[in-house]
């Protein structure tokens, strides 16, 4: 039979027998008759490294990653979530701006993006940055029933029934429409960087340096069935394309080249998690960022849109499945049988659009705590008893864990656009096209 190579299951036709995924920096050979890695970097093989930090040069390393992500000749923004990722990918590129000849073509304001629930600790943190930067920043609502009614397509076009991954790609999602609808073409985001600094945090319940390396290791592995599944479909989906700098290989390189003693973290010494990123962009002469934005608590992108998000899906599930068919889940779903709710939903609209077992076997499962691996649940007993993807299932770290209430509402920020297919974006448009002028 034939084999097909595909990066998305709809691009395969319905009587395909045979489907392979490609893992990330493979190919096929003929001569070896399966599949060859060609991106063969030195942190692949997970040894310990040695290398003493130096802050200066993750800064450089870092800032010619992004540089090198805005040669375009189309109108682009960045992703900013007010986290600390997206924040100084929003500062390099800003910086950058106003000599470079992208510049002088589009205009030398930076547009910024964010959305979330009104009141959610992003869109707060995201004006505060923008400001701060002078961006021209769009501010993009959506409610919990918005989101909900954007389900089914979003599993469509992202692909799998991973929970944190869906809820973290459909406020992605309607996002991208808006930005598409205004005319730009390209984003940069922030993706990769809690992989290769250990910035979950679940990173705080590491042992020892091997342990944390070793997930790291791990972690960037699987970045194409999570994170960069999540944002490049949920963008392409609506033609707009993302650029995400932290996955420069060359960067990488650096960074995971760093004695991962550096990126433990340390209370008795102040350093929270990406302790090591923080510090290297902490200029006091000509700050990147304000101080407490630099060193903002890790708020994973589907908590940080608004805490109701998560609680609004887990209720729209509890709803839609019952007891009963939870009870039956082993026999019903023997692959990755769901264990909430919440995943059994996932699961029946992912398997309404692929049926086939070849198709449900390219999602990946196991137990997971705040985006952890299922190797390291393991780091902290008490966490293996509240298995949840969420950030806030990390007990006595999260600032606002489960037991914690939602932060208060805060004050409108300049564009307030909803995520309703019908809203007016017209007054937007004119803006882009005026900084492009």
């Amino acid at each position: 039979g034939s084999v097909w190579f595909s990066s998305e299951m709809k691009a395969l036709s319905d009587d395909c027998e045979r489907f392979i995924s490609f893992p990330p920096g493979h190919l096929y050979s003929s001569k070896a008759g399966g599949l060859r890695r060609w991106y063969n970097p030195p942190w692949f093989s997970e040894s310990i490294p040695s290398t003493p930090y130096d802050p200066v040069l993750i800064r450089e390393s870092f800032e010619k990653a992004v540089i090198k992500r805005l040669m375009t000749d189309v109108p682009f923004g960045v992703l900013l979530s007010g986290g600390l990722d997206s924040s100084l990918v929003a500062s390099v590129v800003s910086r950058h701006l106003a000599e470079a000849k992208v510049a002088r073509q589009w205009g030398n304001q930076l547009h910024t993006f964010c959305i979330g629930l009104k009141g959610s600790p992003d869109l707060k943190a995201a004006k505060e940055v923008a400001d701060y930067l002078g961006t021209v920043h769009h501010e993009l609502h959506f409610t919990v029933q918005e989101g909900i009614d954007a389900l089914e397509e979003v599993i469509y076009h992202i692909e799998t029934y991973d929970v944190t991954t869906i809820r973290a790609s459909t406020p992605m999602f309607l996002m991208s429409r808006k930005i598409k609808s205004l005319g730009v073409k390209m984003v940069l985001s922030g993706e990769g960087s809690d992989e290769i600094f250990g910035g979950y945090l679940y990173f705080h319940k590491a042992p020892n340096k091997k342990e944390l390396h070793e997930e790291t290791c791990r972690k960037i592995k699987a970045l194409h069935l999570y994170d960069c599944l999540r944002a490049n479909k949920a963008t392409s989906a609506w033609g707009l394309e993302a650029r995400v700098p932290f996955l420069d290989k060359s960067f990488i390189n650096v960074a995971m080249d760093l004695d991962p003693e550096c990126k433990m973290i340390r209370r008795d010494l102040g350093r929270i998690e990406k302790w090591v990123l923080r510090n290297a962009f902490d200029d006091e002469e000509k700050p990147y960022l304000p101080k407490h934005i630099l060193y903002r608590q890790k708020e994973q992108f589907s908590d940080g849109v608004g805490y109701s998000w998560i609680d609004g899906l887990k209720d729209h599930a509890n709803a839609h499945v019952s007891d009963s068919m939870m009870t039956n889940a082993s026999f019903v779903y023997p692959d990755n049988t769901p264990t909430t709710k919440e995943a059994y939903y996932y699961r029946t609209v992912f398997e309404k659009f692929y049926p086939k077992n070849a198709a449900r076997l390219t999602v990946p499962g196991g137990p997971s705590v705040a985006c952890s691996t299922a190797k390291a649940v393991e780091w902290d007993t008490a966490w293996s008893k509240l298995l949840d993807p969420s950030g806030r299932a990390a007990l006595g770290v999260h600032d606002a864990a489960y037991k914690e209430k939602a932060p208060a509402s805060v004050d409108p920020a300049v564009d307030d656009v909803s995520c309703s297919p019908a809203h007016d974006v017209k007054r937007l448009k004119t803006a882009v096209s005026a900084a492009a002028v």
